[in-house]
């Protein structure tokens, strides 16, 4: 039976086989094709026939190239944006002659002047992304690339006469009252849901009413950067500080409308930083945006300063483990003169401890 598509759930199904000149040459399938509409299921029938045709014909080595991988790809809009001029470049070339070597070539030939932390977050994730799901979905070569190391990254710094990892600066509880001092009641309690919650920016503007469990001092923060929607504990204080603020429903730049009431009164999560900018100014402090101010403020508290176990301040922060807030997130405080100093310190030595046989010797 050749291909046929079917509607199960939400989106459309296929099943049976893909067949050649009256004969079976790959199957059987009962599988997904992550379309909604008949029209893109059977879009996805007529590519696959045609994929495994040109497979029993050529062969797998020259069946798929990074073209054909690109239309099994379900890229968001930065990532098209991203693909485009990969795809110019290497479109036709065959997937099993696709390198990590090649991929991180590509960097330093587009953009010479940029960090290898942009060449990776803008051309090799997003290439790696479409072979793997290639491969995910009709068995192509699967690709691992090995990061750019230490070294590539110093050398690439150095040539382009600037550092690409600029240390962040955590809000502490003296820069958070200051600024809230100068800010308005929807900036101020904002940036304390931040430092108390380890909430994203996007996390926190998006609040709605509903969000809010006053009875049980919860809120609800979306799904993000792979973690799913969770409830989680807020202080009775800064339940009492949301509850105090008049929803406002903010407008969308791009359509006009209005936007449902949002708990902050921000649409966006970036609508914040001029006003941010503002207050910091009237504060007479530095600036920091919502990621040093609320996630690197809010593990650098616990951690560094109130000495609270890395496991137990991951778990509240969301983070899946440790090992990654404590390279990123826990900045040190010591002042590297004083730790300098302390190996200049004479210590008072206490006098050792004497056993009852030695301090029968001692009197006699």
């Amino acid at each position: 039976m050749p291909l046929e598509i079917y509607k199960r759930g939400r989106f459309y199904w296929a099943k049976g086989w893909v067949e050649y000149n009256g004969r079976r040459i790959a199957g059987p399938y009962r599988r997904s094709t992550k379309a909604s509409t008949e029209a893109g299921a059977r879009d996805w029938i007529t590519l696959e026939t045609e994929l495994q045709i040109r497979r029993h014909v050529v062969g797998d080595e020259v069946s798929k190239t990074f073209s054909d991988a690109i239309l099994l790809y379900n890229a968001s809009k930065d990532d098209a944006e991203r693909l485009i001029p990969i795809v110019q470049e290497i479109g036709d070339t065959p997937l099993n002659a696709i390198s990590g070597a090649l991929l991180k070539g590509l960097g330093p030939k587009w953009k010479p002047m940029a960090s290898t932390d942009t060449w990776w977050r803008e051309i090799v994730t997003p290439a790696s992304a479409v072979i793997n799901n290639a491969h995910e979905l009709i068995g192509t070569p699967l690709i691992r690339v090995k990061p750019y190391d230490r070294f590539e990254r110093i050398a690439q710094d150095k040539r382009r006469g600037k550092p690409s990892r600029v240390e962040r600066t955590p809000a502490d509880r003296e820069w958070i009252e200051a600024f809230c001092r100068a800010a308005d009641t929807y900036n101020a309690a904002l940036v304390r849901f931040m430092f108390e919650t380890a909430a994203r920016i996007d996390q926190a503007v998006s609040l709605e009413p509903d969000d809010l469990r006053p009875a049980e001092n919860k809120v609800r923060v979306k799904a993000q950067k792979g973690h799913p929607e969770s409830w989680i504990t807020v202080s009775p204080e800064m339940m009492d500080e949301l509850l105090a603020l008049p929803p406002k429903r903010p407008k969308n730049r791009k359509t006009g409308k209005f936007m449902k009431p949002r708990v902050f009164g921000y649409g966006s999560s970036t609508g914040y930083n001029t006003r941010w900018k503002t207050i910091c100014k009237r504060a007479g402090i530095k600036y920091l945006s919502s990621h040093p101010a609320g996630r690197h403020g809010f593990f650098t508290e616990l951690v560094v300063r109130q000495g609270v176990d890395p496991v137990t301040a991951a778990k509240a922060g969301r983070w899946s483990g440790p090992n990654l807030p404590m390279r990123i997130y826990a900045h040190a405080e010591t002042d590297e003169a004083d730790v300098r100093a302390r190996f200049r310190t004479n210590h008072v030595q206490d006098d050792p401890v004497q056993t009852p046989k030695q301090q029968k010797s001692k009197k006699e």
